[in-house]
């Protein structure tokens, strides 16, 4: 992948990221609350819905920026023609390695911003003080193979999907996407992979927010999904699907459609510059 394609890449999906996180928030906060296990109103119920805003927002740009950086230089690592069969294994594969060098950035943010968001009484600095305190690097990392576990799956839909969907949009117009149809392609794509992926979503949830040295705390996804099945069935692993779902809507048509438009600005500007 060429400087300009790089650069593009690194920015645009900082910006993309940066836009649907600080917007959807209070949706992800009320999502947390859901799959707690202390219950909505006790993890604070509607009230302080930013609680743990600061770590999204110093998270947000590399975690991204990382994601789109990894998606694209695999994507061009591994080049097929645009009707190849492979083409949705390249998008596969290539959302999959994005998710494992994301994950590196986004677990930390993702944790201190979690306890936040149960505990919005405590700043977030003060949380990520705490956890550096009682647990060390590897307290910040709790949930690290959860997550990867869950985004995997969710990318191997959402990928695949919105890049076949912009595929035949443009196939039936005859040109390119715009940038609009874009992100009605990835509110799409997300929601879909939002509503089948939440019982990953809701292991991670448990094993992040558990107590140190609790067995929920050892980070078995297995384990976590059989003890929320067990106390409170499907409702519970589906815990905060409604809320999910329409986050990651409105997050896929911001998030896929404010990279599409920043990228191709980006290299539009490059193409002209001298």
């Amino acid at each position: 992948m060429d400087r300009p394609g790089f650069t593009a890449s690194l920015v645009a999906g900082g910006v993309a990221g940066v836009s649907v996180d600080l917007i959807l928030f209070p949706l992800d906060t009320i999502k947390t609350r859901l799959q707690s296990p202390q219950g909505f109103n006790k993890a604070g119920g509607f009230r302080g819905i930013y609680a743990g805003v600061p770590s999204t927002a110093i998270g947000s740009f590399p975690n991204a920026a990382a994601f789109f950086i990894t998606y694209d230089y695999v994507k061009w690592l591994l080049h097929t023609d645009s009707s190849s069969h492979l083409t949705p294994v390249k998008h596969m594969l290539a959302a999959s390695a994005g998710e494992v060098v994301a994950c590196l950035i986004r677990v930390p943010s993702e944790v201190v911003k979690q306890r936040a968001q149960v505990s919005a009484s405590s700043r977030t600095f003060q949380i990520f003080s705490n956890i550096l305190y009682q647990e060390g690097i590897p307290g910040l990392y709790r949930g690290y193979k959860s997550t990867v576990l869950r985004e995997i799956p969710f990318s191997l839909v959402q990928f695949p999907l919105w890049e076949s969907l912009k595929a035949l949009w443009s196939w039936r117009q005859d040109r390119v996407v715009e940038s609009w149809q874009s992100a009605v392609c990835g509110a799409f794509a997300g929601g879909f992979a939002a509503v089948v992926t939440t019982p990953l979503d809701v292991a991670k949830t448990r094993i992040m927010l558990a107590k140190a040295g609790s067995s929920a705390a050892g980070g078995n996804v297995l384990s976590a999904l059989h003890g929320v099945w067990r106390a409170q069935g499907l409702p519970g692993l589906f815990a905060g699907v409604f809320p999910r779902m329409a986050a990651i809507s409105l997050g896929g048509f911001i998030f896929l459609g404010a990279y599409d438009q920043t990228h191709s600005l980006l290299l539009e500007l490059g193409r002209e510059s001298p």
